[in-house]
């Protein structure tokens, strides 16, 4: 499993993967999920977000049941995908685990949004979300192997801390996140990053 992994200040090599493992094995829901991610192939299909971040959180907080998620985001990367494959691709996702609220967006159309340069791959366009906590995704292989995108690494994930996106930051958006989602009462443990633009 690649987690594109952090440099601690002693220059061991903090490596996460395993953790991550052993949190994804323990929830079946989120399990189910990735096998039926995997069933698709899509290229660069990944599971992100929220999906892992959360995930992290709730295993940092001991917590013994999973906290809901409002919704699963899956990306993918294509050029070639039309708009309307998107929805296709939530329907076929929605018949293998309808429990799910599933959310899939192409990111190599996702740069219009934000009046960005073309991304080059998925990890090219999370690394532009709004947390850097955020910007992870997992996936898993049809062998059953997890592969992992996180650009910043997962160190600031298993810290417990909240971040402002370095590359792209818009400390309005960041603020009202924070508030709107209540992550603060989620997870009590968090804290958030100071930041200074």
């Amino acid at each position: 499993m690649d987690d594109r992994s952090t440099l601690n200040d002693s220059g061991k090599t903090l490596d996460y993967s395993d953790a991550v493992a052993r949190i994804l094995l323990q929830d079946t829901f989120r399990m189910r999920c990735l096998e039926a991610l995997a069933e698709l192939a899509l290229p660069q299909g990944f599971i992100g977000a929220g999906f892992l971040r959360n995930a992290i959180w709730d295993a940092q907080h001991n917590k013994a049941l999973p906290t809901p998620l409002n919704d699963i985001d899956v990306v993918y990367f294509c050029h070639q995908s039309p708009r309307q494959r998107d929805d296709e691709l939530e329907r076929c996702l929605s018949m293998l685990v309808p429990q799910a609220n599933w959310q899939v967006k192409n990111q190599a159309r996702m740069h219009k949004q934000h009046n960005h340069a073309p991304y080059n791959s998925c990890e090219h366009a999370l690394s532009y979300w709004i947390e850097q906590e955020t910007c992870v995704a997992v996936s898993l292989s049809q062998s059953g192997a997890f592969s992992l995108l996180a650009p910043y690494g997962l160190e600031a994930n298993f810290a417990q801390t909240i971040t402002i996106n370095p590359r792209f930051p818009r400390p309005d958006v960041f603020k009202d996140r924070v508030a709107k989602k209540g992550w603060l009462k989620q997870w009590p443990n968090l804290r958030i990053q100071p930041y200074s633009l």
